[in-house]
Order: C-alpha cells, then structure tokens, then sequence
C-alpha cells in the first residue's frame, strides 16, 4: 500500500520542486520510503511514497524500472498472485533475472512481456497504477476490479496530473483549483461524490476496472483518449444472472467456502504483521474465522466500542475473538475522541466526504496502526449477498406503495414527517419492546421522501439519497448525469434485489465505503484488504440466486452458513446495527458552535455556494428537535469544512 503521484507537460515551475511538493502531501500513504524519476526532455515526472509490505530490501523501490529498460512504473497496492505469475513467466519459456521479491517487480515484467490489458486481466489484487513506456512515449493509468485503490487524473492549466489523493495535485505549484458546483450536488445526493467526477473541475476519478493510455507525442489525441475496461461487471452480473447455479444448499456452501478460503490466503501474504479489523459483525467475523484457520499463530484482531449501547458492538467482538482465539485488542473511546477527530476529516478526505461512519473508521484504524501495518476487513459482504436492510423491505414496500395513487402516498408522507424521529422511536419500542431495526424513526422519514416516485429505479435512487433535489440548495448548479441517475446504465437482472445490489456495488462500495476505509486507513499510515471482494467471489456471488442470498427474511444466508460452521450462531444472530456515531445529538451538544461557525447565515452568503435560508432552516429544524436532519446537515458542514481549509 502506498501512494503515487505525477504530472506531464510545460509549465513555469521547475521538475525537481513540483514532484517533490506533491510527494510531500502523500507521505501520510508512505512513510517508508519515498522516489521519484524526471524525465526533463519529456517533462514527465513520477513520484511513490512507499508503505513497505512486501520485499522491505531497497529492491522494492519504487518507481521501478523493468529489465529490458523501456518501462518505468509507480504501482500502490498488493497483487496477491504475483508468485503464481512468476511461475507462470517461467513455464511459459520466458527467464527473468529477478532483482527482489516484490510484486511490483512481478507485474512490471508481465507487462513488459505479456502487454498492459493482457497483464491486468490475470492479475488478482488492488491497485492503482502508472506505466510510462519510454520508446512510444505512452503513459498508461490503471486501476483495479472493484475501485479498492483510489486514482485521480486529468488536465489543468495545459498540464496533466494524476495521484493517490487530490491533496497531491493541489500541492502542484502550476494547479489552478476550480471547484465543480455539479460535484457538490452529487455530494448533496450521495453523501459522497461518485466517479468519474471530483471537486475540481478537469479532474476526475478512474472508474474501476479501468485503464487509459495516453499518448504524450499527440496532446490532442492524449486529450481525447477515453478509459478502456478490461473487467466488465455488467457483464458479470447478466452472465451470472442468466445461468444461476443449481447448487444443493451444502454445496453452494462447500464452493463459497473454497473461495474465500483462497482469497483471505491469498490477501494474508505479507513480510510484515497482519491482523484483521473485527466489528463482531457477520462479514468481519467471517474473515477474522478464516484468517485464523490458516494462519499458525493468535491473529491480531482489532474493535473499538462506544459507552453508548446504541452504538456499541465491542462486547459482540470481544466474544467471537474469545471465541476463535485471536490476540484481541479493544479501546472503548470516548466523545471527546470521536470529536476531536472532526477538525482533521477535511484533510484525510482530500474532497468533502460526509459519511459519518468515517470517524469510527479512523479510529478503529489508528488503533490497529498501533501495532500492525495490514488488516483485512469485511467490507463488500453486504452488496454481493443481500445484506442490506433495502434488499428485505424495499420490494415489498415498493410493490405495496406503486398500488397507491399518487396524491395519497402524498398525503401519507405529510403525516410521517409531521412527527419527528425520536417519536417514532418511542411508538416502536412502546409496541414491540424492542427496536426490530436501527433508528425506526429515521427509517420513517425516509420512507416518506420516496413515496412520489414513478418506478423501481427512482424509487432506489430516493432510497440511496440523501437531499431529493441538491441543485436546489446548490447555488449555479446542475447535478450530472451518474450510473445511478442513468436508468439505461443499468444492467438486465431477474429482480429489483439483484438490481440494487448490482448498483451498490458500482457505486456505493466503490465511492463510499471503499474510499472512506482508504482515506481512513491510509490517514495512519495502515494497508487494508478486503478479501470478500476478490473478483473470483464477485464472479461466484452473481452465478447464485436470490434465495441463496436472501431467505426467511434474512439477508446473507450463504454467508451465515459458511460462517456458522466457524463460529456458533448464538454469537452472532442480531439486529443489524452499523457502524455508526451519534451526530445527530453532537450537533445540537458539543458540537453545535463548531457548526454554527460553518452554518452562519453571513458566511453561506458570503461563500455563495448554498441557499443560505434552506440550510439555516433545516439547521433550525435540527436544533429544536422538530426534525433530525444530521445526514443533510452533515454533507454540508463536510463540504464547509473542507472549503475552510483550502
């Protein structure tokens, strides 16, 4: 895991000093080691920062050149095949003298001899990558299946940039930062701002499963050049989908189970210690339970907790590490330790991010950082098998609520919201004695924004929003066209469940929770993997029907039953939580001058990005206890936050 960085083409500031300040802002990523290589006659320059995991002999330096001298690459990330390509490299005929044993060196020769899209579609990992190759005077950037490893690029004041992380490409002197008032709609929606877009305008993501090639001889054609996918999840899932797999129940188990058992193998490679983040969830204890059966000696594993039971899982965790053995560690943290982080968030999001779940993720991460530099997670087992709440109620609710004329679901969501959520709450817990699910009352109010839409597809997009129309607080604004939005985007499945799982996973995983881990992590200085969405078990999740994802009313079924073989169910059946802080009293407590501060009526006037009246209302709202808008309000303290700092 580390950090990579560079730019082409002329300008007035000199080589050595630009590369230098862009790798500066990704030492965070590496603080191993860092390089970088000029090439003045091109005016190309390529920087690493580099978190040594595999091979910490200088021979894992980065960047590197390849044997035959023609390729120069800067790579961030792990392939865990990078043995078996050798292997391969050998049987094939072809004979490498080899420098080290880093699988920066494995790929650079499979690139050289096998080609870039031939080379990518063997290789099992995350990733992101630039390839300069001297003769054709080719840049090539690439990044993995599933959007694991972030990878910025695109062209600024008549030059081209690519990193890690925007900080790096502001650190620039030559950048011209220009903020992208679409982006901030998209952030409004998604709580995050999907690809291909960024906050600065010219600027934008690498989708997954992607690569692009540019041409450095011809700028035009460089400018033109458009993304290539050599993975095509779509592709994926309508192949999956049209010939589902007719598995006995304990052989579908016995498959899956092979599977993640060569994944987690493959992701424990490492020539320093790994340990495992555990939740006490259902995908974290999954992993942690193969982690441990192949590994010889106590796996470290990793929890905080909260004081709060609301949103504390680290009595959960602390039995199932009992449970498998593991040498476990727990911090109980407190509010004062989730605060303390907020100040720090716009810097470790190098764009504004307002998942709030980003704060428990920096924490439990700081804490792993402390004593390992690698950590498998769980993340992903929710999209690929049912696991969210949406999957068991959306249909249902959807298929009873498209029954309704339009004008009464109308005014069925004016009640709704006429009580605030904290009422709710108290009717369901004086009817059922319990929560049957995290926060019914936000899951009301949320229900009541998606009752006038037309079709399963709005009727997801509203779910999986946040503001219904950003462009109408954004000031200037449009809010660009996403695989979401786009309803011919989406691929052809069997039923809305396998829908909205396929566009969680093109857009909520990668976008979401897989920058808010790499950004958490990468803040200290910590590799994660997520073995759960290796492309094999992607591959094998979409062969499956729905019933072996979805039954009896739970989600995850396959998954539980290869977990229970590992672990008691009595350890792990329970409401579905989350990882989540309790922002919404923050606000209107400890934290309320520190938004009053970004909220200030003057200063969103001032700034001119915002309807000032909208957010004040809501901020209003908030504050009285009429409403809980801590999700709104929270994508725009997030975006205020991060402007405030540039």
């Amino acid at each position: 895991m580390c950090g990579i960085l560079g730019f082409w083409g002329s300008g007035l500031s000199s080589l050595d000093d630009a590369i230098k300040c862009m790798s500066a802002a990704l030492h965070h990523r590496g603080p191993d080691a860092s390089g970088v290589w000029i090439d003045k006659q091109v005016g190309l320059g390529l920087g690493h920062r580099r978190l040594a995991i595999q091979d910490l002999s200088p021979q894992g330096a980065q960047p590197m050149h390849s044997s035959c001298g023609r390729y120069v690459i800067a790579f961030n990330g792990e392939i865990y095949n990078h043995l078996e390509l050798r292997k391969k490299m050998s049987a094939n005929g072809v004979g490498v003298l080899w420098r080290g044993h880093s699988d920066t060196e494995t790929i650079l020769e499979c690139f050289s001899r096998w080609g870039i899209e031939e080379t990518l579609k063997i290789m099992v990992g995350m990733f992101s990558i630039a390839l300069w190759d001297k003769k054709d005077r080719v840049l090539t950037l690439a990044r993995d299946r599933m959007g694991e490893k972030p990878l910025y690029w695109g062209w600024n004041n008549n030059k081209l940039y690519f990193a890690s992380e925007l900080n790096s490409i502001k650190s620039h002197p030559d950048f011209v930062p220009s903020i992208d008032r679409g982006a901030i709609a998209l952030l409004l929606r998604h709580n995050c701002i999907p690809a291909p877009y960024s906050i600065y305008q010219g600027i934008q993501k690498l989708p997954p499963a992607s690569f692009i090639s540019l041409s450095l001889n011809d700028k035009v054609t460089a400018l033109s050049a458009k993304p290539v996918k050599y993975w095509n999840f779509d592709q994926i899932v309508e192949s999956g989908n049209s010939q589902l797999l007719n598995l006995s129940d304990e052989d579908a188990a016995d498959e899956l189970e092979d599977l993640l058992v060569r994944s987690v193998k493959g992701q424990a490679l490492s020539d320093v210690p790994i340990g495992a983040l555990l939740s006490g969830g259902y995908d974290s204890s999954l992993v942690t339970a193969l982690l441990q059966s192949v590994t010889t000696s106590p796996v470290n594993t990793f929890t905080i907790g909260f004081n709060d039971a609301a949103y504390n899982e680290a009595g959960h965790a602390k039995s199932i590490a009992k449970y498998l053995g593991t040498n476990h560690t727990e911090l109980y943290v407190t509010p004062k330790d989730a605060l303390d982080i907020i100040p720090s968030l716009p810097s470790i999001y190098c764009e504004p991010f307002s998942d709030s779940s980003q704060i428990p993720t920096f924490l439990v991460s700081k804490l792993a950082s402390s004593h390992v530099k690698v950590c498998l997670g769980g993340d992903g087992g929710d999209e690929l098998f049912g696991g969210y709440n949406r999957y068991l109620l959306a249909k249902k609710v959807w298929s009873r609520l498209s029954m309704l004329p339009r004008s009464l679901r109308g005014i069925l969501s004016r009640f709704l919201t006429s009580f605030p959520p904290h009422q709710w709450d108290y009717v369901f817990q004086l009817f059922s004695g319990r929560y049957p699910l995290a926060t019914p009352g936000d899951k009301i109010h949320k229900l009541a924004s998606v009752l006038d839409v037309t079709d399963e597809k709005g009727f997801y997009r509203s779910l999986t929003s946040h503001w219904a129309n950003p462009s109408s607080i954004v000031l200037n604004s449009y809010e660009p066209k996403t695989l979401v939005s786009d309803g011919g985007s989406w691929p052809n499945v069997d039923c809305f469940e396998h829908a909205m799982m396929a566009m969680d996973a093109q857009t909520y995983m990668p976008d979401d929770i897989l920058v808010k881990v790499d950004r958490a992590a990468m803040a200290n200085s910590l590799e994660t993997r997520s073995p759960l969405i290796d492309h094999r078990v992607v591959e094998y999740a979409w062969k499956l029907p729905l019933r072996m994802k979805i039954r009896d009313g739970n989600g995850k079924w396959l998954l539980r039953k290869v977990l229970y073989r590992h672990i008691p169910q009595s350890l792990l059946d329970r409401p579905k939580m989350g990882f989540g802080v309790p922002i919404h009293d923050w606000l209107r407590g400890p934290l309320r001058d520190w938004a009053e501060s970004l909220l200030s009526y003057q200063r969103l006037e001032n700034e001119g990005y915002f309807d000032a009246s909208q957010v004040r209302l809501l901020w209003d709202q908030h504050l009285s206890g009429k409403k809980n808008n801590q999700h709104l309000l929270w994508d725009v303290l997030m975006f205020q936050g991060w402007l405030d700092e540039q």
